[in-house]
């Protein structure tokens, strides 16, 4: 009796496991799709009924659709609702990069760095907050604490920052400048304070970081 009790214990424990894993499972799916639906009524609106025009026409226009779309389905397409779709399809032009971008981030995430108005920062973002799996109020944190700003990669010509991010991208692999000024990494080393120490650290910060990222990739 006591060894089918233990059993049922695994089994329940097991298939609590399961449930969540299915619920996280279609939540990503559900903010995949929803988030798609968003950029391709962006796009839609952009390209078809816009056509170029802005200011009062383009107010007029999506007035009219959220009113429309609000009596066919409820709240949830007020105008600024259209208004982020309508972003989001601006502010990422490829739909081939956008559906890579909404597998792995939220809309909420994709909200936030839509408003960016720096690409190259945007796509700093974009790329840490994918890699280190941050919340959005997370990645929002890191935006008003102008983590950017503080990397020694935001000194550096366009070209090298794109071809940093690239690496980071397809590889995972964080780039001297990337890695060295982030203040969260020297805080949680306890090092923030020796880093005006004409950069010593450099080889040491950059080598533990890479290392980090390896060790996720295999996980």
């Amino acid at each position: 009796m006591k060894h089918t009790s233990v059993d049922q214990t695994t089994v329940l424990v097991d298939i609590r496991q399961l449930i969540e894993l299915a619920r996280q499972r279609a939540a990503a799916a559900v903010n995949a799709e929803l988030a798609l639906l968003y950029w391709q009524i962006g796009r839609r609106i952009q390209i078809e009924v816009l056509q170029g025009q802005r200011a009062e026409y383009g107010k007029q226009i999506i007035a009219t659709l959220a009113q429309q779309l609000t009596a066919d389905y409820g709240k949830g397409w007020s105008e600024k609702q259209l208004r982020h779709c309508l972003r989001a399809a601006e502010t990422f032009t490829d739909e081939i990069i956008f559906s890579t971008v909404r597998r792995q981030l939220s809309w909420s995430h994709i909200k936030t760095l839509m408003y960016l108005d720096d690409s190259l920062k945007r796509d700093f973002y974009l790329e840490i907050a994918r890699l280190e799996g941050w919340s959005s109020r997370q990645l929002q944190e890191r935006i008003n604490s102008q983590l950017f700003e503080r990397t020694a990669i935001s000194k550096m010509p366009e070209e090298t920052i794109r071809h940093d991010l690239e690496l980071l991208r397809n590889q995972g692999q964080l780039s001297a400048d990337l890695a060295f000024r982030d203040p969260y990494l020297l805080d949680f080393l306890g090092l923030a304070d020796t880093y005006a120490e004409k950069g010593k650290l450099i080889p040491f910060v950059v080598s533990l970081s890479n290392h980090e990222w390896n060790q996720r990739r295999v996980a």
